[in-house]
């Protein structure tokens, strides 16, 4: 075997253990199912090419892994998560041996496998997780294109590429990624036949979704102008909001990764390094615009890490290689043992995962209590929603969203919503709607998340609740 493809079969064993041992952790793991992921599991019971707040991949997903398992407890609902990572660590290690060598491929993979965010993304499923392998997929396609020009593989960027679109919208930076590189390098220049192609095969796997969207009122639209927050209400500048955001993505990327980032963004020293700088920094420059003008959540920039990571490895002497592993494997080590020991450790008397803790315990008392009431379950939290559809999946007993006023609010508002005509219902809430008050009221579990609601189960007519 030649020390080019050496890399290799040490990657892939390194990359196959991590895996295993991170689905070993998971089959022990304590943290409950967050909201986001039963809403991506439930999305998966109701088939669709598009969902209220995101692209529809996520959903398929999680049921095709639930429905060959013939099961649809919390490990087979996370699964994907971390072989998922394992296999854009490989990705983009063969996009690094392309560009760069054997070496730089191997410290590639290690590296991104070893990433906070991935460590993050191995325990929980999300849908920058689904969209990672497309999105370095695209990036691996996208060089080979420019260095062969073969047909095949600008169809395949296209096709990878609308797959993380699907995914998440935020593959999108793939877009303006590959123009600067275009633009700016001719070596990566793919040719106007082969840009052509890219965007055939990148419009025939999203056009699903553009057509739901078109049919919905553009709900994921809408959604996505919400989350951005200055569209609705006016940009101000918020520079604390910036600086949180920024300092939020050494935590994302790991401190020495992110400091190699930043420079291989200033210094970019041969060809490949400044297209890797290009592919990556639109996602991350967008992304603190919007921190700026509003707010911006840690995960949002993960786009950039893609590229961001071999061009990271490719600017960093051996020696910092190591050391940026080895300070990357503390978060790896430790979230996960977190999960193993939870409720414990507490800070101030709390759960540290307290987030993840105490959802299951609710919802099975709602449950309890609808089923011998013989009564519908009905609310307005998303929180609250999303969980018991997932603990009632057996059907018992039926579970409605309060109807929205005005808008949708969420996917249970949208497609769940509480039909006219029913009598009694088992509302769940901190409080009863002023024309449903003076009913009465059963007290609900309140440890974990919970702990600090005093949420209810109130027994009221439906009809109060149009009446809010």
């Amino acid at each position: 075997m030649t020390a080019e493809k050496a890399w290799w079969p040490r990657a892939l064993a390194v990359v196959a253990l991590i895996t295993a041992l991170r689905l070993l952790a998971l089959a022990f793991n304590k943290a409950e199912l967050f909201v986001d992921e039963t809403q991506y599991w439930f999305w998966g019971q109701n088939f669709d090419f598009g969902y209220y707040s995101k692209p529809p991949l996520i959903g398929w997903l999680i049921r095709a892994v639930t429905d060959l398992a013939g099961s649809s407890s919390p490990f087979w609902v996370r699964m994907p998560g971390a072989v998922l990572h394992g296999v854009t660590a490989l990705v983009l290690g063969l996009t690094a041996a392309r560009l760069f060598d054997a070496r730089t491929a191997f410290w590639t993979a290690l590296t991104y496998v070893t990433l906070p965010f991935v460590a993050l993304g191995s325990l929980l499923i999300s849908t920058d997780t689904v969209m990672a392998p497309f999105f370095a997929g695209a990036i691996l396609f996208f060089v080979r294109t420019c260095q062969t020009r073969g047909a095949g593989s600008a169809v395949l960027t296209g096709l990878c590429a609308g797959a993380g679109f699907m995914a998440k919208y935020a593959a999108i930076y793939l877009i303006p990624g590959a123009l600067l590189a275009a633009l700016v390098l001719r070596d990566f220049r793919p040719g106007w036949r082969n840009s052509l192609l890219m965007v055939v095969a990148f419009g025939g796997v999203i056009a699903p979704n553009v057509l739901w969207n078109l049919t919905h009122d553009l709900t994921t639209v809408e959604h996505t102008m919400d989350n951005a927050g200055w569209v609705r209400t006016g940009a101000h500048l918020n520079w604390g909001s910036l600086g949180e955001f920024f300092a939020s993505q050494f935590g994302v990327f790991g401190p020495v990764s992110m400091l190699a980032l930043l420079w291989g963004y200033l210094r970019p020293a041969n060809g490949p390094q400044k297209a890797l700088a290009l592919l990556s920094i639109p996602a991350l420059a967008v992304v603190l615009v919007q921190a700026l003008l509003d707010r911006a959540y840690a995960n949002w920039a993960v786009g950039a890490y893609f590229a961001g990571t071999i061009l990271a490895v490719s600017v960093l002497a051996p020696r910092w290689r190591r050391i940026a592993v080895a300070v990357n494997l503390v978060p790896c080590v430790l979230l996960p043992v977190l999960t193993l020991l939870a409720p414990w450790p507490e800070v101030g008397g709390k759960p540290l995962l307290q987030r993840y803790l105490g959802r299951a315990e609710l919802s099975k008392a709602a449950l309890s209590l609808a089923h011998s009431a013989g009564l519908p379950l009905v609310s307005d939290n998303r929180d609250v929603l999303a969980d018991l559809f997932y603990q009632g999946r057996d059907g018992q007993v039926p579970i409605y969203a309060v109807p929205p006023e005005g808008r949708p609010r969420s996917y249970y508002e949208q497609m769940r919503a509480m039909p006219e005509g029913l009598g009694p219902v088992l509302l769940i809430a901190t409080q009863a709607p002023a024309a449903c008050q003076g009913g009465e009221s059963a007290a609900l579990p309140r440890s974990g998340y919970w702990a600090r609601y005093d949420m209810r189960a109130w027994y009221v007519e439906a009809e109060c609740l149009y009446a809010r």
